[in-house]
């Protein structure tokens, strides 16, 4: 079971945010049902329980943190957001709106309504990197943060095309949710060995429309989101992060063993994890060892 509640992001974006597990009771003002059996209910106080907000990478929906977030719901309020151009929140058409400033303002504002912070964010891949560029921005509203498989360094035009390329690659429509899963975890020329957690990963962001089943996303909206990013590196504003951070890898993930322990170094309370058999999807390959990775260092921050 999983409730939304509706955020106002940056330049009036609408941003779907999800409570998972027992979130703390609230007055409802209205209930509507969605696809996934979720109420609206209005922004609430924590009632007392400390905040995480869990930011998705690119391409991703907030229920790809499901299990995450249940768990964490019996010591948390957890919520996870599906950002701008993803999942249930607003896709703007123009491109501008996409750029690295909106998706912090999301999270600065999504904080603030939800009355999450100071929170621990816990991003993936871009969700990590928009989660540090909050941290260096508003130390005031994150007390922790969970950096998870995103690199600090320029990535370049070629990785640019080569993604350009890719989603000109996929055969959409599919037929079917089987014929989504095939592809993305087994005949995708990028996978090298069968991964049916990846299959499953990419199901869960795709749609029936009439002719078959295709992304909720827009791809075009996916690249003016990642040409963001991709030409800078971030090490600058890792150094200005003053929380608690963890920079956890796969070790079969895009992030590289010897990039995350630099990310350490420079971090000022940097910790580092890795996890075994676990590609960039981390916490979708591995979920158990993936806990077991991140569950030290929040019972380090304490519960207050």
């Amino acid at each position: 079971m999983a409730r939304r509640i509706d955020v106002t992001g940056a330049g009036g974006v609408r941003l779907a945010a999800w409570e998972f597990g027992d979130p703390p009771k609230t007055d409802r003002t209205h209930d509507t049902q969605d696809a996934h059996d979720a109420s609206a209910v209005p922004a609430s106080g924590a009632g007392g329980l400390p905040g995480v907000l869990l930011l998705h990478g690119l391409m991703g929906r907030a229920s790809h943190w499901a299990p995450t977030a249940r768990w964490l719901s019996a010591r948390h309020r957890a919520v996870a957001l599906d950002q701008r151009g993803h999942g249930r929140s607003d896709k703007p058409p123009q491109a501008a709106a996409y750029t690295r400033e909106a998706y912090v303002g999301d999270v600065e504002a999504a904080l603030e309504q939800l009355g999450l912070g100071p929170a621990v964010l816990i991003g993936h891949a871009m969700g990590a990197l928009t989660a540090w560029q909050l941290a260096a921005k508003r130390p005031d509203l994150v007390r922790g943060l969970i950096i998870c498989d995103m690199r600090a360094s320029a990535l370049g035009a070629a990785s640019q095309h080569t993604w350009t390329e890719w989603f000109r690659a996929w055969p959409v429509p599919f037929a079917t949710l089987a014929d989504v899963r095939k592809w993305f975890g087994e005949d995708d020329p990028w996978v090298e060995r069968p991964n049916p957690a990846r299959g499953e990963f990419y199901a869960e962001v795709m749609a029936e429309s009439p002719d078959g089943w295709r992304p909720v996303f827009e791809p075009e909206q996916m690249l003016r989101s990642r040409e963001t990013w991709v030409y800078d590196a971030h090490w600058e504003e890792l150094t200005q992060v003053r929380c608690p951070t963890l920079v956890v890898r796969g070790l079969d993930g895009e992030l590289g063993r010897a990039e995350a322990q630099e990310m350490v170094r420079v971090l000022p309370h940097g910790q580092y994890a890795e996890v075994a058999d676990a590609g960039h999807l981390v916490h979708y390959d591995q979920p158990e060892a993936w806990r077991a990775a991140i569950e030290p260092f929040l019972t380090a921050l304490g519960d207050a």
